[in-house]
């Protein structure tokens, strides 16, 4: 069962969407203490993470950045801001996707099972790395060794040195870059 964190403090909202996820046998775990998401998240160890960006406290760009810094958990962005410059400063900041409010149950459940399902059911039967000079990229939890050190990338560094690598020998343009992340 797969266990999905959310951060919403309109309980109304909350408690139907729980309610879905539930039906869905999916565990979720409701935050109502937004002064300490962070503490919550690795107490929880969640698959998920649904965010508001309306919270009390720190908004939710705040509580994807402190995520982000520790994890690789898909976050899906719940907002009724509608702007542009909203969804695009919540997948910069590390969403992978952005739902404005009001929205549908079921859309939102498809998109939560295909998150989940490109997380960590292909990636099960995968152990995909490149390897050029030296370099090895791992897929499968994008990390990168090189001269026996590793370090683990950001979603954007990885995105971009698995296209490189795909691509050796091959001049990529901006286009490119831009159209993989």
């Amino acid at each position: 069962m797969y266990r999905i964190m959310m951060i919403e403090d309109d309980e109304k909202i909350r408690r139907i969407v729980a309610d879905t996820l539930k039906k869905w046998q999916y565990d979720v775990v409701e935050v109502t203490q937004f002064d300490q998401v962070l503490t919550d998240f690795e107490q929880i160890n969640p698959h998920l993470v649904l965010l508001d960006i309306n919270l009390p406290v720190f908004d939710g760009y705040y509580w994807c950045q402190q995520i982000r810094a520790m994890s690789k958990v898909p976050i899906i962005f719940l907002s009724s801001r509608n702007q542009n410059m909203d969804i695009i400063m919540a997948i910069n900041m590390g969403g992978d996707d952005f739902i404005q409010k009001p929205f549908e149950l079921d859309i939102l459940v498809a998109k939560i099972s295909a998150l989940i399902r490109r997380k960590y059911t292909y990636q099960e039967n995968e152990n995909i790395t490149f390897n050029h000079r030296g370099l090895k990229l791992n897929v499968t939890n994008s990390t990168i060794e090189f001269n026996g050190q590793s370090t683990e990338l950001s979603r954007n560094e990885f995105i971009l040195l698995q296209l490189m690598m795909r691509n050796v020998g091959k001049i990529l343009s901006r286009e490119d870059f831009m159209q993989a992340l």
